[in-house]
């Protein structure tokens, strides 16, 4: 999903064709668009069905795996969708109803007059059913659900047409940044281009391109008049008197209608590809995470569970030495329950082979910890009493903190696929030695097993 997203970037991340590349759709343009809606359609469709992903992940992700599915059904009737976007009262609502030909969008002069994002079909191009999308403004004085909603409808949108109507803000430039970075293909619209004169204009172009450098290509940003203000003109009545009136003025988007148009038919459908398995990635990798995550906690669980059972048969063992040996039994067992949590089951013999790796470099980083946990061992036959539970608590402590650092280790190796990778297992080791609390971990150690032992019937 991500190659195939990033393959379609490259082609378009220089930029849309220039004017004279877009005056009509390139040879093999639509064949290429359809094979890549195809290939984005199936991707969605790959993810919907994908059997691996839990039950619990899927209901956590409800929201995005409807959106998946609304994109899928959008691919698949050749939608392609374009937000209108910027501050509050620059004209978005004016200019999409100027493209539609009719009143569908509120206009009004509250700050603010679009509450929710709202879409609307707009014209056939080259065998893609172009709609119109028009987003709250971004700068809502009590508007930042509003704030959000515009960025989310903007980020599933094909493409954003970003309104301005004068010099850019710092918040419409961060706003533009913003969406760049989610390779969202973008036109920039100055608006109520009708105010200014010829010079003016072509000066605020100019610095609305320096602006947009990086995001928006020079030829992509254009000067409208969604909206042109009423001019005066004088009319002379049968007697001879004149009079002042206000007379409306067409809006002038001939050069917004004629590059989206172009865009459209040169490269719809493959921008409805491109941004269907852009966040079909994204939810991808939201999924991943969810999944590692998922997996630690239960790892984490696991680990737990097995440091009470080993410190417990080493603090319970009457048999000096011998309880080691049930440890080992343990430490195998543990690792191959890790093995399965991760989805990579072991054998006993890798099993046993992991562990070995494991204890060589603990025996080589903490030798002498394993020294008193011999001695401790040898005690505990020969004491009696409190001596005896005691010394059964620090010779289980031990072994419940080496338990914690088998686990760790053998989790960092599962985590990468049954690797060490670069580091080697003698690097992991030591990060994981240091990472870890030793005290704080013997103290809860000791804390348990003492509650255990004196709670044993006698």
């Amino acid at each position: 999903m991500k190659d195939f997203a990033s393959s379609l970037w490259q082609r378009l991340r220089g930029g849309f064709a220039s004017a004279e590349e877009t005056a009509g759709p390139a040879p093999g343009a639509s064949s290429r668009g359809d094979a890549h809606n195809l290939h984005a359609a199936q991707s969605l469709r790959a993810l919907l069905d994908d059997p691996e992903i839990p039950a619990a992940i899927r209901s956590g992700l409800a929201a995005d795996f409807a959106r998946l599915e609304a994109m899928l059904g959008k691919l698949e009737r050749g939608e392609l969708h374009i937000a209108v976007f910027g501050r509050v009262s620059v004209g978005k609502s004016a200019l999409a109803n100027a493209l539609l030909g009719e009143d569908a969008f509120a206009v009004g002069v509250l700050h603010g007059t679009t509450r929710e994002a709202t879409q609307r079909s707009w014209r056939e191009v080259a065998g893609s059913g172009v709609h119109l999308i028009d987003t709250p403004g971004i700068d809502e004085l009590d508007g930042e659900a509003r704030e959000k909603l515009a960025f989310e409808v903007a980020g599933v949108s094909d493409l954003v047409v970003f309104v301005v109507d004068g010099d850019m803000t710092q918040r419409e430039r961060d706003a533009l940044q913003l969406l760049a970075r989610t390779e969202r293909p973008l036109l920039l619209a100055l608006n109520k281009a009708d105010r200014y004169g010829d010079d003016e204009r072509k000066r605020l172009l100019e610095r609305l391109r320096e602006h947009a450098a990086g995001c928006v290509r020079a030829d992509d940003v254009v000067a409208i008049s969604a909206q042109p203000a009423p001019v005066k003109r004088l009319r002379v009545d049968a007697d001879g008197i004149e009079h002042v009136e206000l007379a409306g003025q067409m809006p002038d988007l001939d050069s917004l209608r004629d590059r989206l148009t172009a865009v459209v038919a040169r490269e719809g459908k493959t921008l409805a590809a491109l941004n269907a398995s852009l966040f079909a990635g994204r939810l991808s990798d939201q999924v991943g995470a969810r999944i590692a995550e998922a997996r630690r906690e239960l790892a984490a669980k696991v680990i737990h569970q097995y440091c009470i059972a080993k410190s417990l048969a080493v603090a319970l063992n009457p048999i000096p030495v011998a309880d080691l040996l049930a440890a080992g039994a343990l430490d195998a067992a543990l690792v191959m329950h890790l093995g399965r949590v991760y989805g990579l089951p072991l054998t006993k013999s890798e099993a046993g082979s992991l562990i070995a790796v494991i204890s060589v470099q603990l025996a080589a980083l903490m030798g002498a910890i394993w020294g008193v946990h011999l001695v401790a061992s040898a005690l505990k036959g020969l004491s009696a009493g409190l001596s005896t539970v005691v010394t059964a608590g620090a010779q289980g402590a031990l072994a419940w903190y080496a338990t914690e650092l088998v686990g760790r280790a053998a989790e960092r190796y599962l985590v990468a696929g049954k690797s060490w990778g670069e580091k080697g297992p003698k690097r992991v080791v030591t990060e994981i030695v240091e990472s870890l609390d030793r005290d704080s971990i013997l103290r809860e150690a000791r804390a348990e097993i003492l509650k255990r032992l004196r709670s044993r019937p006698t």
